[in-house]
C-alpha cells in the first residue's frame, strides 16, 4: 500500500492551489480523499449535492463529519424552477446540471474515483481533463484511481476514520435512497445503483486522460 499511498499524495500536494474544490458524497473514497487534502488545505470548498433525496444517515454523517473536521461545506442545489417539475429523482436537474454550474470558479476538481468501482471507470487515470458544458476545461484529479476497495479501508481503519453506517448494512455504492440498493453483482461495487439499469449519473462523462 505504500505505493499507492505516495502516489496519491502527491497528486494532491501537485494539485492542490487556491482554485481547486472537492466533490464528496461521504463514502468511504471521498473520507480518505478528503482526509489527505485537508492536511494540505484544511479550507479547500467540499461540494456536496443536495438532491434532496440522501438517506437520512448521509445527511447526519455529513453534518457530524463537516462539525468534527471543520468543513468548508458548499452545498449544491440545482434550479428549482428545474427541479420542481419533476417529482422523481432526476440525475440531469438534481446532479449533473448543480455540478457543471459549481464547478465554474475552480480551476481543479478532486474526486474520490477508482478504476475498481465499475466498468465505466476502468480506464480512469489520475490526472484527467473534465470539459463543463460552456466549455471550460478542468484539471481533474482522482488520487485513489489505481486503489482497491481493501486498500481504501486499511487507510480509513488505520487513520480512525468514521464509515457512513449504510456500509455496516451492505451497501457498497451510496447515492440517493430512490435510486440505491445493495450490489446485485458481488463482483461491480456499483450494480446496486439505478436497479441495475445504468452506472453513472452523467457528472464523469465529459472527462478524458490526455
Amino acid at each position: 500500500m505504500a505505493d499507492i499511498l505516495s502516489e496519491a499524495r502527491d497528486a494532491v500536494s501537485r494539485n492542490v492551489t487556491s482554485a481547486a474544490c472537492f466533490t464528496c458524497s461521504f463514502q468511504v473514497e471521498d473520507m480518505v480523499v478528503l482526509d489527505l487534502l485537508r492536511r494540505h488545505a484544511p479550507s479547500i470548498p467540499v461540494l456536496f449535492l443536495e438532491t434532496g433525496y440522501h438517506f437520512r444517515e448521509t445527511y447526519e454523517y455529513r453534518d457530524r463529519m463537516t462539525a468534527e473536521w471543520n468543513l468548508n461545506l458548499v452545498n449544491l442545489v440545482g434550479d428549482l424552477s428545474v427541479v420542481q417539475e419533476k417529482v422523481e429523482p432526476c440525475c440531469a436537474a438534481r446532479k449533473v446540471a448543480p455540478l457543471m454550474a459549481g464547478l465554474e470558479p475552480f480551476e481543479v476538481w478532486f474526486t474520490g474515483l477508482r478504476r475498481e468501482q465499475s466498468p465505466t471507470r476502468a480506464n480512469l487515470k489520475v490526472e484527467e481533463t473534465h470539459v463543463l458544458p460552456s466549455g471550460k476545461r478542468l484539471r481533474k484529479i482522482s488520487p485513489l484511481a489505481g486503489w482497491s476497495w481493501k486498500d481504501v479501508f486499511a487507510y480509513a481503519t488505520v487513520n480512525e476514520i468514521p464509515l457512513l453506517p449504510l456500509y455496516e448494512q451492505g451497501y457498497t455504492s451510496i447515492g440517493c435512497e430512490p435510486c440505491t440498493q445493495k450490489p446485485i453483482d458481488p463482483e461491480n461495487l456499483r450494480s446496486g445503483r439505478w436497479a441495475g439499469t445504468k452506472l453513472e449519473c452523467g457528472i464523469h462523462t465529459m472527462s478524458h486522460g490526455e
